[in-house]
């Protein structure tokens, strides 16, 4: 059966529900609601596997009452992905439906390592007083720190009236090089940035020097502040020093270049000496700008 969920918008029919981290949801002896494990009609698992299953759910805290919750217990690597096997767990006194939920994989920290919306359409109901186990794959695109640890993660609900955080997105290769001290460096920088406006992308220089080819080398912090991913295919670029003399100009294509939604992307865009119109350029301070949009 397809257990895996597509992208869209966040929508819970039961507009009585309150939803709850694990943490949050743990209730009090005086409060406690037991949820009972139930499995989807079409969910496939051995004696086994059941077995399994229902120790896992013997395992989580009772609930409050009224609430939507979501504990995770298993996690499994396929190539670049992550499949969450985790309990939806309802503690209302009827069935709820959900169409799309927004879901967060963070680490013991609270850090967001992945991200994802969940199309639960063919769910059908939970059931009340119930826990339906169900797997989650978190693809690649998704994935915003591959650093996903083995124990110590956490599955969470994400509201959208609930603002993101801006973060850092790092491409693989950059996440392979560079030392972590200069990653922690670059994520403060972001953090402390003003705020874009929604749907904003803006251009940023972080450092600009010339190789000895006579090259100039130029690192641009690339801030996207819609909530949406974006995709540069050919990427103009304008280079002005500290007096407001233009530097260099070049086009540059890039290969399956993206930028995540709500997050700052670093990248290196080399001019070649010929392009470099001066020569002793006053790069104390300069700036980089597309000379039309992307």
């Amino acid at each position: 059966m397809g257990l895996f969920g597509k992208k869209d918008k966040l929508k819970i029919m039961e507009k009585t529900i309150n939803t709850a981290s694990a943490e949050e949801a743990i209730s009090t002896e005086e409060d406690a609601v037991y949820t009972s494990l139930v499995f989807h009609e079409e969910w496939e698992s051995s004696k086994q596997e059941e077995y399994v299953f229902k120790f896992h759910h013997q395992q989580l805290p009772s609930l409050k009452p009224n609430q939507i919750s979501i504990s995770g217990v298993k996690l499994t690597r396929v190539e670049d992905d992550v499949v969450i096997l985790a309990f939806l767990r309802n503690t209302l006194d009827k069935a709820v439906r959900f169409e799309v939920i927004d879901l967060l994989l963070l680490d013991e920290n609270g850090k967001t390592l992945a991200r994802k919306a969940f199309d639960l359409s063919t769910m059908g109901e939970i059931p009340a007083l119930s826990s339906v186990p169900w797997r989650f794959l978190f693809e690649e695109p998704d994935i915003l720190d591959r650093a996903i640890p083995d124990e110590g993660w956490k599955i969470a609900f994400e509201l959208k009236n609930q603002k993101r955080e801006h973060e850092l997105d790092l491409a693989p290769l950059w996440k392979e090089q560079l030392p972590e001290a200069q990653q922690e460096n670059l994520r403060k920088l972001v953090a402390g940035l003003p705020k874009l406006n929604e749907g904003e992308v803006n251009f940023m220089g972080l450092e600009a020097k010339f190789k000895d080819n006579e090259q100039l080398a130029v690192t641009v912090l690339i801030r996207n502040g819609s909530e949406k991913q974006i995709k540069i295919e050919k990427l103009p670029l304008v280079v002005e020093d500290g007096n407001g003399d233009q530097v260099c100009q070049g086009g540059f294509s890039l290969d399956d270049f993206e930028v995540k939604a709500n997050t700052s992307k670093p990248w290196t865009f080399i001019f070649p000496g010929e392009l470099v119109k001066k020569k002793n350029p006053d790069l104390s301070r300069w700036k980089v700008y597309p000379p039309s949009s992307v």
